[in-house]
């Protein structure tokens, strides 16, 4: 059974930076997908960054692009990610994901999940 743990979450105030972490345990597969989503109240789930273990291809959702960046060390089986000039839009529920599929900013949404972590970014 897949565990995902994730730390890091906290507040912080815009322009300001967070790094999240992510540690997969119970996976068999030789690659997987894994990522990260967020969901704000009263707003859609969205998937905001992924990374394809076996290769480290990595893709980002428009609204994080060019800030946010996801990254893993294969050793620890633990994905990170690094959140830079952070908006208040930025803030919601962040969880982490492991997909098994095709590795997409969609499809991470079908995989499991960890138990979320808050960031909140204030203006």
């Amino acid at each position: 059974q897949v565990q995902l743990v994730e730390s890091g979450g906290g507040s912080v105030q815009a322009g300001g930076s967070l790094r999240l972490s992510c540690a997969a345990s119970g996976y068999t597969g030789s690659s997987a997908c894994m990522g990260w989503s967020r969901q704000a109240p009263g707003k859609e789930r969205e998937g905001v960054a992924v990374i394809l273990t076996d290769s480290g291809i990595t893709a980002y959702s428009d609204s994080v692009k060019g800030r946010f960046t996801i990254s893993q060390d294969k050793a620890k089986s633990t994905v990170y990610l690094q959140m830079n000039s952070l908006k208040p839009e930025d803030t919601a529920v962040y969880y982490c994901r492991l997909y098994g599929g095709i590795c997409s900013t969609r499809s991470i949404l079908w995989g499991d999940s960890g138990q979320g972590t808050q960031v909140t970014v204030s203006s």
